[in-house]
């Protein structure tokens, strides 16, 4: 069965729902509409811009084009996980493009040549599509990671650095706060993994379903792609935490201020 199209006039017909959430704006004075007006607009703005490109990806599927569109992918995630912590971009970009490389490029892969089978393992449709699934929830996890790892470092410094006077190693001295950075980071996709199914439809099987895939089918790709993702989460999260030590200690394993954005410091 083929998914029916949606025309120009229902997608702006559509567009009406927003009066709902304006409305609320409105009535509780958030101030939002103007924020709300921006969002919308500029995801349609860059969604059309990225469907035309994509449709010419897929159609001449060069697996140079595709690698090196998904290594800008990751490149603009890891933008914004800096861009979005107490980190200096400058400082730091490069240990996040790293960890998200690695941990994308090696799940995608895996997911490509082991789960679907697929003979390109670089083939556009399959590479960006799940590439960028994994790279958006690896990029939230990873921003409350390593905000919530530094920030709590930041205001329980002092006994950080008794407990390396009293002998602890610096990984001893770190693991509660690994210990916590990690549940905070995690917690989101194990509450969507735990309430999918009952609670709500997850996109990927809904596509799917509307595409005319047997509900069987799209339960099997959405079982292996919130694996995945997960995964991919898991690798990312502790690869960015565990390549910025380097970066954000000294040799004696006190915090470098000077890889910090001084105005987060101060509200952390």
């Amino acid at each position: 069965m083929q998914t029916p199209d949606i025309s120009n006039i229902a997608l702006i017909l559509g567009s009406l729902m927003l009066i709902v959430p304006i409305l609320i704006s409105i009535i509780f004075k958030l101030g939002l509409i103007r924020t709300m007006i921006n969002a919308v607009l500029r995801m349609g703005m860059q969604l059309i811009l990225i469907g035309i490109f994509l449709k010419y990806l897929f159609q001449y599927n060069y697996a140079w084009l595709n690698t090196l569109w998904l290594l800008i992918m990751i490149a603009v995630a890891a933008h914004n996980v800096v861009s979005k912590t107490t980190v200096k971009v400058s400082k730091f970009i490069t240990t996040a493009f790293l960890a998200l490389a690695i941990s994308t490029i090696s799940i995608v892969l895996f997911f490509n040549w082991l789960l679907i089978d697929i003979k390109d393992i670089l083939d556009a449709r399959y590479l960006i599509v799940i590439g960028g699934m994994l790279l958006g929830n690896s990029l939230r996890s990873d921003i409350i990671g390593l905000d919530n790892f530094y920030r709590s470092l930041k205001r329980n410094e002092n006994r950080y650095l008794y407990q390396l006077a009293a002998g602890a190693s610096q990984f001893e001295a770190l693991l509660p706060y690994f210990r916590n950075s990690l549940v905070a980071a995690f917690q989101p996709t194990l509450a969507t993994m735990a309430t999918m199914g009952i609670v709500f439809l997850p996109g990927m099987m809904t596509g799917q379903i509307l595409g005319g895939v047997s509900p069987m089918l799209a339960i099997k790709y959405q079982i292996a792609i919130m694996i995945a993702i997960f995964t991919s989460t898991a690798l990312t999260v502790v690869l960015t935490m565990v390549l910025s030590l380097k970066i954000c200690f000294d040799d004696f394993g006190v915090l470098n201020k000077k890889v910090f954005v001084d105005k987060k410091i101060k509200n952390a």
